[in-house]
């Protein structure tokens, strides 16, 4: 099949490499004509294990391509998938800008191609309502067609974590498809023939919700953990224990990825997708008190941190792990910045390494970010573990990156280790500390 993809993002990227491996003709379409012509040349334009050489293979047997321009790729594919990004509003609603600008110019392109149905696949995280109340409108305006029977709209949730991307892309729980015609949905699901995985077929604002209930979820699940972790503390009692028994019982189709006690959750997901749903509830009058506790509880485990590292009594501080996750450079809304801006307004020397942050990798949205919002966090930057532990009294583990299981045997008798994430067994009240056990 011959697919466009529009949006070269994180997930935008993730789903051309992956299904032109599937054996799909793929052509990227994105605004920025650098992330265009690093996909040519065979590179990736984001840091994702195994991306790069994934997209190198189908670009070199010539699966995948990418363009500016959104007429082309319509003109030459049968179905199109909106992968764009939907960041949060001051208001914790969504902004649909690239939603809509989208779907307007994929309209203006099918006006002008006749010869064949197309459908349109939303993959970007929207609120219940937003397919049928935004995208569709805007595609039978453009196209001056009826959406089910002149060209097809299906809305196919990603349920993606980075880091581990592609083998989710390959691996998924399910494979979820809502829409309004069977022709649609039967098109939406070809795309995945290959994958070993349920097809649950449902109406778009059922799919919609289904994305925001899993996140909000995983949410619930992280700060549950680490609410449970500092009680664990507080009472002498080892929370890993606790839990790893816990999250034996999986016959209520618990998750124990996201049930171990740490630090705070970030990324581009869980933050926004609690802020959009919150946001709903508020315009329905509903009050739900355990989701509008996450994000609040969340910002505490960031003060336990804070409090942790001041009562080391030292001032020099080094943090391994910049970005909210090991194995990407994603920043958006990563805890880790923001307990680094905190220590550098509370006079802090802090160090920071961490291998996937470079200046000189980071592409698009990663790169602008750091420029217009954390500039200053740049010159704290170290090259290797062993510089930052030469300049810092106190170590702070930030994510589970390979490297730092060396950590605990490469720290001096002079260094406090504080683990957000649990890397070692050896955890004391004196040299080795655990956030939450």
């Amino acid at each position: 099949m011959k697919i466009s993809i529009l949006g070269l993002g994180y997930v935008g990227c993730v789903s051309a490499a992956c299904l032109a491996d599937q054996g799909h003709e793929v052509i990227g379409v994105d605004v920025s004509s650098l992330k265009v012509e690093m996909i040519n040349q065979s590179q990736s334009p984001i840091v994702e294990n195994g991306l790069a050489e994934l997209i190198s293979k189908n670009v070199m047997l010539g699966r995948l391509s990418a363009t500016t321009s959104v007429e082309e790729a319509i003109g030459k594919t049968e179905v199109s998938l909106i992968c764009v990004g939907t960041p949060s509003v001051d208001n914790g609603s969504l902004d649909l800008t690239y939603v809509r600008r989208v779907s307007e110019r994929i309209g203006k392109a099918l006006a002008q191609h006749h010869n064949h149905r197309h459908t349109v696949i939303l993959r970007s995280t929207v609120l219940p309502g937003t397919t049928e109340d935004v995208v569709i409108p805007i595609l039978e305006e453009t196209t001056g067609g009826k959406a089910g029977l002149d060209f097809g709209i299906v809305y196919n949730p990603e349920f993606l974590r980075e880091g581990t991307s592609i083998y989710d892309f390959h691996n998924p729980p399910y494979i979820l498809i809502g829409s309004l015609d069977q022709q649609s949905a039967e098109v939406a699901a070809s795309l995945y023939g290959n994958i070993d995985a349920p097809v649950q077929f449902t109406t778009f604002k059922v799919a919609e919700m289904v994305k925001y209930a899993n996140n909000a979820f995983h949410a619930t699940k992280v700060v549950f953990a680490n609410e449970i972790g500092n009680l664990c503390k507080a009472n002498g009692i080892d929370s890993h224990e606790v839990m790893n028994i816990f999250c034996m019982d999986d016959k209520l189709n618990l998750s124990p990825y996201y049930l171990k006690p740490g630090f705070a959750f970030g990324g581009s997901c869980l933050p926004k997708d609690l802020r959009a749903i919150l946001y709903q509830a508020r315009r329905l009058d509903l009050k739900l008190p355990l989701l509008e506790s996450l994000l609040p509880s969340n910002q505490q485990q960031i003060q336990v941190a804070l409090n942790m590292i001041k009562q080391t009594g030292s001032k020099k501080v080094g943090v391994l792990g910049f970005s909210f996750k090991a194995g990407t450079d994603d920043l958006r809304e990563s805890p880790m910045v923001l307990l680094i801006e905190h220590l550098i307004g509370k006079g802090y020397q802090v160090r920071v390494y961490d291998r996937y942050v470079s200046l000189a990798q980071l592409q698009g949205a990663n790169k602008a970010y750091i420029e217009k919002e954390i500039p200053h966090i740049t010159n704290l930057i170290v090259d290797s573990i062993e510089s930052l532990l030469a300049e810092c009294e106190v170590v702070v583990i930030g994510n589970k990156a390979p490297e730092f299981a060396q950590v605990p045997q490469m720290v001096g008798k002079n260094h406090i280790v504080i683990e957000l994430v649990r890397i070692s067994e050896r955890v004391s009240e004196n040299e080795h500390r655990g956030i939450a056990w």
